[in-house]
């Protein structure tokens, strides 16, 4: 994150974009959502590349409300189709 600061042994990491947007898709409080298109407008997530993430990464893992989160998904993609 900040190449030519003086530290030798801190290390500084963040999520990619779209493993945030997946981070705050069970919560979806309103924060969330504005997060998320926040990080559409800045063009930081890739619509197709979150669906198949969230079928492939997460859904597997969640251990129940599996509809409730598809739902939220839904949302969320509609959110992205209409311009974030």
């Amino acid at each position: 994150m900040f190449p030519a600061a003086p530290w030798q042994r801190l290390r500084l990491r963040g999520l990619e974009a779209t493993d945030l947007a997946l981070s705050k898709l069970e919560r979806n409080a309103e924060r969330d959502r504005e997060d998320f298109q926040r990080l559409l407008r800045a063009g930081l997530i890739d619509v197709e590349a979150l669906r198949v993430r969230y079928d492939a990464e997460l859904r597997p893992y969640l251990l129940n409300r599996h509809d409730w989160h598809d739902q939220t998904l839904a949302l969320w993609l509609r959110i992205a189709t209409a311009g974030g």
